[in-house]
């Protein structure tokens, strides 16, 4: 490839609405240009690194026994709505109307579409197992989209479904899944870890998120250093931190906290620990009647530690929640506790309210609550004594660096992550679309089916957060656009520059590297900016003093370190640092 041939357009600057590193190096490297609110075109230079992640994908999927296919983007509304989606997910579902005034849907995901083909082509157990997979538009209508490809609208998904005759087969191709996902990843050059992780609208039984590390992810990764422990922080398991509840030594007394709402100040005024401390969150369940129309709404309130947080997915689980609640109104917080929030605990409610306690609160003794009256609270409250023990005790909280790792083997630390792929177990279509087959005698069995999703251009922005400096985009070299990067000084004014720059340019090419050669005249530093700025691992100068020695220089991005090699030799270094893999 000659850079006279292809479209470079680097730019010294990045737009003000480029929020991430990711976002603002993609613009400056001539990867993308915003058309809309999460839309992108990707330019030459983007998207070749995206065709070689999907070159990747797809040679590692074929490789794990997935078929590949192609399913739409527009869908009709009839699937969805007989799935049960069209009706539980919110506006992020583009859905529009034909000239016929029929219902469709922008796909954000394709499962309908799966289930559907499967229950009309797949009959008998002899067609089982079967993982159908493409790579496709997607589209999400993000209430704020941000972040550039990291959480764009319009993206390119690769997403697979597989369809087993019982639960282990369904078990056994999640697996196959798991490990085609870690070489995938490997493959790339990237550092992730594969965590635990809920559900979430996708629903079914098991479920892992592959993050890549990068401190700028918006996931919180939960991982013991001593083990294999890891998890989602949405799903980290928090256990208790006080073994058993001691016997009470204070007595219950009501204590002036005027203007302390926060459990922070409150500790901070009565000089105690904030680990003595209770916070209290109301939520409220809404009943329906027979329309579906809220009529009235159970108020919950659950219990934390005041130096934690409430997890919502975790709370989600709770039996009583787990059919969706929200957070209670400042009416109904008044109607139920007869104070404003700030000052709630759960003793001498107005009326009977449902209390869920942390594993740790519930092990708590003379701790201090909200008084249910503004400006005061309680000390040394006492569960059994002072207040009923609570109706149940749940896991509800964010687990913190230190606490204890469930697996019993150390203490767990937290990083940052981007999530980049996704595999689920056992989901519920099969059962909502009716899914089934014929087994050996003859009867009707349900199919198993599991979910697989990559996001393809994310990882464009997740490899970059993980690879770059202050000069640019330090690309893996398995999704880099060019392996190599050929910059001749003077290239239009010296002949001896010239051939000696294409001559390494067809050698490069020969052996089957992905190499530009930059022909464009360009100064020195300024090729050097660009090609630094997009990211090429492998550079070879190409200059006069050099040659009439009969030498180039090479550097890799990563370090820059220049070394001077013999131009005989260029062609086999390049190659060599490629198949040792040095990234």
């Amino acid at each position: 490839m000659r850079a006279s041939n292809f479209f470079i357009s680097t730019l010294k600057e990045a737009p003000a609405d480029a929020e991430v590193i990711s976002h603002r190096l993609m613009v400056r490297a001539g990867m993308i240009k915003k058309l809309a609110a999460g839309i992108y075109t990707y330019l030459p230079v983007g998207l070749r690194s995206i065709r070689k992640i999907e070159n990747i994908v797809r040679a590692e999927m074929n490789r794990a026994g997935a078929i590949e296919l192609l399913m739409p983007v527009v869908q009709p509304a009839e699937l969805w709505m007989e799935s049960g989606r069209w009706y539980k997910m919110g506006p992020e579902l583009a859905r529009l109307k034909d000239r016929h005034e029929r219902d469709f849907v922008i796909q954000p995901t394709s499962e309908e579409v799966i289930a559907d083909i499967v229950r009309e082509q797949v009959k008998s157990y002899k067609q089982l197992p079967v993982n159908f997979y493409h790579i496709q538009t997607k589209f999400r209508d993000e209430r704020r989209p941000r972040f550039g490809l990291m959480r764009g609208r319009e993206f390119t998904m690769k997403d697979a479904y597989s369809f087993d005759r019982d639960d282990h087969g369904g078990m056994a191709s999640y697996r196959a899944m798991y490990e085609a996902y870690e070489r995938i990843f490997v493959r790339m050059g990237l550092r992730f870890r594969a965590v635990a992780a809920d559900t979430g609208n996708i629903g079914g039984q098991a479920s892992h998120e592959f993050q890549v590390i990068a401190d700028t992810g918006e996931d919180a990764i939960a991982y013991c250093p001593t083990s294999g422990y890891a998890a989602n922080i949405e799903m980290a398991e928090a256990l208790p931190l006080i073994a058993e509840r001691q016997a009470p030594r204070e007595a219950m007394r009501k204590v002036p906290t005027p203007g302390k709402e926060r459990c922070e100040d409150v500790a901070r005024l009565l000089g105690l620990p904030l680990e003595r401390t209770v916070k209290s969150i109301v939520l409220a369940v809404d009943r329906k009647d027979s329309s579906g129309n809220p009529t009235a709404a159970d108020i919950w309130l659950l219990l934390v530690r005041g130096d934690h947080e409430l997890n919502e997915v975790k709370a989600g689980k709770v039996p009583g929640l787990r059919d969706g609640f929200r957070f209670a109104s400042e009416t109904e917080i008044r109607s139920a506790f007869g104070c404003r929030p700030g000052y709630l605990g759960p003793i001498g409610t107005r009326q009977p309210v449902a209390i869920v306690a942390d594993r740790t609160v519930a092990n708590m003794s003379d701790f201090v609550c909200g008084a249910n009256e503004e400006d005061f609270h309680i000390a040394g409250v006492n569960w059994r004594r002072d207040l009923p023990e609570p109706a149940l005790v749940a896991d509800l909280r964010s687990v913190v660096a230190g606490d204890p790792s469930p697996d019993g083997k150390g203490v767990l630390a937290i990083q940052r992550g981007i999530e980049v792929g996704h595999v689920f177990a056992g989901l519920p279509y099969a059962e909502s679309m009716r899914l089934t087959f014929t087994d050996e005698s003859g009867q009707q069995k349900p199919v198993v089916m599991g979910c697989y999703g990559i996001g393809v251009t994310r990882l464009l922005g997740a490899a970059i957060e993980q690879n770059h400096d202050e000069r640019g985009i330090i690309w893996p070299e398995p999704i880099a656009p060019f392996s190599a990067v050929i910059c001749p000084v003077n290239y239009r004014q010296s002949e001896a520059v010239r051939q000696a720059a294409d001559r390494l340019h067809e050698a490069l090419e020969a052996a089957g590297i992905d190499v530009i050669i930059d022909d464009r005249g360009e100064r020195p530093g300024s090729m050097f900016a660009d090609w630094e700025l997009i990211g090429v691992p492998h550079r070879i100068t190409v200059g006069e003093r050099g040659l009439k020695n009969g030498q180039v220089e090479y550097a890799h991005r990563r370090d820059l370190q220049t070394s001077v090699v013999p131009l005989a030799d260029a062609v086999g270094l390049v190659a060599q640092q490629i198949a040792d893999g040095r990234l």
